[in-house]
């Protein structure tokens, strides 16, 4: 991101400091990051958008350098945060671009803020609701830090010291070419992981499983209205070979583009950035703020 003006910024709002980069001008686009990644992760979305709208790539409540509370890890107050973070920089209306963790709070967002969403982009990410109502025993396996993340206090201790090899496993596992994030990219995400806090925030992140689900029963009949692009890589053997993934993602918004990402796997916007730059532009080339 060297070649563009990215800017860094802090904002109070919703009761917790956020940091978000910033590059760009034209109507808003918000990129949401997934785990284990910050707002680094769109290193690759950033400049190419950046050419035609204000792009805008907070690091969510709990990750990177915003702060991480004891609470408030929910979806809805973690949606609440994006709306505040709007509010003071005096933003109406927004696409929203989001992955992973980050499209469970986008898909919130979107239901309990239509008015803020022009547009709608999830990156390999099946609802929560959806993975609840779904597991067994194959689904367990797949979802193992799902499960092991909850448990209360144990894998920040067991993960302490060993951010390098906790991440390194979820990297490599979890893409279709087990080095693409590797060098600096690597690097730049283990620092985010050492830093005091950063692993409870996104443990606290999957320990509000709970409450999102409740959350997500409510209304599960609502669907997102606003046009809605679902990507996923096709190579991720727990989201895109797991799931029928455009008849989940048909289950959650009225109008929705559903494309499998070639030779990718939990990380297409990573791993096969060109396609998914490509794909974006296109779903996005409408929007004027």
């Amino acid at each position: 991101m060297s070649n563009l003006d990215v800017t860094h910024h802090t904002i109070t709002a919703n009761g917790i400091r956020q940091h978000f980069v910033e590059a760009g001008e034209g109507a808003p686009v918000v990129l949401l990051h997934g785990f284990p990644e910050t707002h680094y992760a769109w290193r690759h979305q950033i400049p190419v958008l950046a050419q035609h709208y204000r792009v805008i790539a907070p690091d969510l409540r709990g990750y990177g350098e915003t702060e991480k509370p004891a609470d408030g890890y929910d979806k809805r107050t973690m949606a609440n945060d994006l709306r505040a973070l709007l509010r003071e920089l005096s933003i109406e209306r927004i696409a929203l671009v989001s992955h992973d963790r980050g499209a469970r709070v986008a898909t919130r967002f979107a239901k309990d803020h239509p008015e803020a969403v022009d547009r709608l982009v999830v990156m390999d990410n099946v609802p929560t609701r959806i993975v609840a109502q779904s597991i067994n025993a194959q689904i367990a396996r797949a979802y193992w830090f799902f499960l092991f993340h909850q448990v209360p206090d144990l894998p920040e201790t067991l993960i302490a010291g060993n951010e390098r090899a906790w991440l390194r496993h979820l990297f490599s596992d979890w893409s279709y070419n087990p080095h693409t994030i590797s060098g600096e990219a690597f690097e730049t995400y283990v620092r985010a992981y050492e830093a005091p806090g950063a692993v409870r925030g996104a443990m606290a992140d999957y320990r509000a499983n709970a409450v999102d689900v409740a959350h997500d029963k409510v209304d599960a009949d609502v669907l997102i209205q606003a046009p809605t692009l679902a990507l996923w890589g096709a190579e991720f053997y727990a989201v895109g070979k797991m799931f029928d993934m455009p008849d989940v993602w048909k289950g959650m918004a009225r109008d929705v583009v559903t494309h499998a990402i070639p030779r990718a796997g939990h990380l297409p916007h990573e791993e096969q950035p060109e396609i998914v730059n490509r794909l974006l532009v296109d779903f996005l080339k409408d929007w004027k703020g």
